[in-house]
């Protein structure tokens, strides 16, 4: 188990050990595990004192984004994104925190990317209050994902423009790649949106007026990012189906080329297995001419049948 802890008193900013940061009284005081084991389950009801139920949330192994109000605070997890390879049905870490006036508690179990700027923030005196803090965590989570959703929608910009270059068979990797990534991220920012508006309209001193119009932007933000994912799936389903059928219409086309090749040789065959029987009586065999004679009536047949295939417009696409 590790982690950190700062205390905010009068803007003055202080980093004390886990144990220290206990039980202190000032602006801010947060408390931060990075832990996949039992002790912070223990360290949290033990020496933290925090409620069953508070811890149970704190440390659950699976969550989705959510916001209920307990007792003066609440219990907020949210959804961002890590550096480290997450599954692709589980593609985002979770923050998991207990805020209440003066002081906050998060958990996480992967490495979150909001984390880093927002301790930043906190070190440089820019974060007073939990209503501040929350509120950071919310924008940097939201202001961090709308680039990849972007990314998201641009590579399927590019998939859709490139459908008539033939490259069929990497064009549905990127399209399949796209709409499990689109799925993925909308199975957690529809629920965080609905979390982050919750957690807006919780009544509490601990968020000030601010606070609620910073959560609320986020919360739309990451409305406006459902949005575009759910837009993004659905035409990922359309481009993997016109991949799809432009994929059989090339292999109906390619089939139907080695059709006509098989009725161009099909009376050549025909005609030299015929002639080639080793049997006494064939006409002609020992004549001068005779090779060069059935070789002619070959390629005029193989001509007339390939001219009849082009009138009936057999060879176009």
């Amino acid at each position: 188990m590790s982690g950190f802890a700062y205390v905010v008193r009068g803007g003055a900013v202080e980093s004390p050990p886990l144990k220290q940061a206990v039980g202190v009284h000032a602006d801010l005081v947060w408390t931060h595990l990075t832990t996949n084991d039992e002790r912070a389950k223990a360290w949290l009801e033990g020496e933290a004192g925090l409620s069953l139920y508070v811890v149970e949330a704190l440390t659950a192994v699976e969550t989705r984004p959510r916001c209920d109000s307990v007792g003066d605070g609440a219990v907020i997890n949210l959804r961002g994104l890590s550096t480290e390879a997450l599954a692709a049905s589980d593609p985002l870490a979770s923050i998991r925190i207990y805020a209440q006036g003066g002081s906050v508690f998060s958990v996480t179990r992967n490495t979150l990317n909001a984390l880093h700027p927002v301790r930043e923030q906190v070190a440089a005196g820019k974060i007073l209050d939990p209503g501040d803090l929350i509120a950071a965590l919310a924008q940097a989570i939201t202001e961090e994902l709308d680039p990849v959703v972007a990314d998201l929608g641009d590579s399927l910009d590019d998939c859709e423009e490139q459908i008539a270059t033939g490259h069929l068979f990497q064009l549905r990797r990127v399209v399949n790649r796209t709409r499990s990534q689109a799925i993925g991220f909308r199975r957690f920012l529809n629920p965080q949106r609905a979390a982050l508006e919750r957690l807006a309209g919780i009544p509490g001193d601990w968020l000030g007026d601010d606070d609620r119009l910073h959560l609320s932007a986020a919360a739309d933000r990451a409305a406006r990012m459902a949005e575009e994912l759910e837009a993004i799936r659905e035409r990922a389903a359309l481009t993997h189906e016109t991949l799809t059928d432009l994929r059989a219409e090339q292999i109906d086309q390619r089939s139907l080329i080695i059709a006509i090749v098989a009725m161009v040789f099909l009376p050549l065959t025909f005609i030299t297995g015929l002639l080639g029987m080793n049997v006494a009586g064939i006409p002609f065999a020992h004549e001068a001419w005779a090779f060069w004679g059935v070789f002619w009536i070959c390629v005029v047949i193989a001509v007339v049948i390939t001219a009849y295939f082009v009138a009936r417009h057999w060879f176009e696409r």
